[in-house]
């Protein structure tokens, strides 16, 4: 008996090492962007977030979110596999948005480590002349 809870229990170690092992990791180049200043007239802007999968499982982006309706991300859908890079498009439009400073939140669920990273935008929209 117990030489039986002696492998049970060392069997139970193993397969938790074991998939402790093979995880997803996610690695931004950068989480921020500065846009600086643009013009009212030209009010959409665009950035590109890249980011490796430094795990040893297939990455999956669950979730990018952002904060306001006025920024849009889109990211790649397929699973990342480990040392390959991915991509989170955003597009801001700030067409009848008060001229100023702004700064958004992207918020990026994934299936590795970190589960949750945010990024940011920010820049400033000058009133046209």
């Amino acid at each position: 008996m117990k030489k039986f809870l002696t492998l049970t229990l060392l069997l139970l170690v193993a397969m938790t090492v074991g998939a402790q092992e093979r995880q997803a990791q996610i690695k931004f180049d950068k989480v921020s962007y500065d846009f600086g200043k643009f013009s009212e007239n030209s009010p959409v802007q665009k950035t590109t977030f890249t980011f490796t999968n430094m795990g040893t499982a297939p990455l999956v982006i669950n979730q990018a979110v952002a904060s306001c309706g006025c920024t849009v991300p889109s990211y790649t859908k397929t699973p990342i596999k480990p040392g390959e890079k991915g991509k989170i498009d955003i597009t801001y439009n700030g067409k009848g948005k008060f001229p100023g400073h702004f700064k958004k939140t992207i918020t990026v669920r994934t299936n590795g480590t970190p589960e949750m990273t945010r990024l940011y935008i920010e820049g400033d929209m000058e009133e046209a002349k």
